[in-house]
């Protein structure tokens, strides 16, 4: 059962105080931090307080000495359920407190697209409607076996965001993303990665291992080299160059390429 491997993740891992009921936060020495929605009484649903919490733990976490990577997952062997249906129905009867709601749900989203290292979701079981929208803010998803995603706006009757719209359709395509939000399916882990929704799909027992150790490795790769690829492929095609161009300056005079070079020359690891 996915239960039994949940604690490799946060292992040796500092806690750093979210100050957030559900909502947990650690810092490895290995780079690594990890975010996690702990609320398995409830699938991880996604509070309102949770909602707001997350730019400012991302900010935190962000500025944490050391960190290179983010884990994104989920405690009691499931991501997330999505949004509290609970909170939701109050929300809905208050056009004030919708509008309200999804800029907190879409400032949340961004914070987390926003992160300036690479940011990988772990998937087990549900990942669904708010909690997909997260792993689609991640730069890549990792997925057990028998994991379960879907966006269900269209299932509620709600009209999805812009932002989360666009993002999903920029990573799996428009006719694609569609289809996701038309059907609100809930799709297998396979599904999901012919798809484009996941990038590996895992045995669930080997899953958090294997997340792992690839964000051990992304610890030692060029941050200059990620940071340009996250800031290209955050804007729109046309303005890609423009994006980039920063990275391009900065990297003239910046150490990692004469470290990268001298590395492979001298047949050792780079140390970025």
């Amino acid at each position: 059962m996915p239960m039994a491997t949940r604690p490799l993740l946060t292992r040796d891992r500092a806690p750093l105080p979210t100050e957030t009921e559900g909502l947990n936060a650690h810092v490895g020495a290995d780079g690594v931090a990890v975010l996690e929605f702990d609320r398995p009484h409830r699938r991880n649903a996604v509070t309102l307080a949770i909602w707001q919490a997350l730019p400012e733990v991302l900010k935190r976490l962000a500025e944490e000495p050391g960190v290179r990577a983010l884990l994104v997952t989920g405690a009691g062997g499931t991501f997330s359920a999505g949004a509290d249906i609970e909170e939701l129905a109050g929300v809905y009867g208050d056009p004030d407190r919708a509008d309200a709601y999804h800029a907190v749900n879409v400032a949340a989203e961004e914070a987390l697209a926003a992160f300036p290292h690479p940011t990988l979701a772990v998937v087990h079981g549900a990942c669904v409607g708010g909690g997909c929208q997260l792993a689609v803010a991640c730069d890549l998803r990792f997925v057990a076996e028998d994991a379960r995603l879907g966006i269900t706006p269209a299932k509620l009757g709600v009209v999805y965001p812009a932002v989360p719209t666009l993002r999903l359709a920029r990573l799996v395509g428009p006719a694609r993303a569609k289809y996701l939000l038309f059907s609100g399916e809930l799709l297998s882990a396979p599904e999901a990665a012919a798809l484009g929704l996941a990038e590996r799909v895992l045995p669930a027992a080997e899953l958090d291992a294997v997340a792992l150790e690839f964000a051990r490795l992304l610890t030692t790769r060029s941050p200059q080299t990620i940071g340009a690829v996250k800031a290209a492929l955050a804007v729109p095609p046309e303005r890609a160059a423009e994006a980039l161009a920063p990275w391009e300056r900065r990297s003239r005079e910046a150490p990692d390429v004469r470290e990268g070079l001298a590395a492979f020359l001298e047949r050792r690891p780079p140390r970025f």
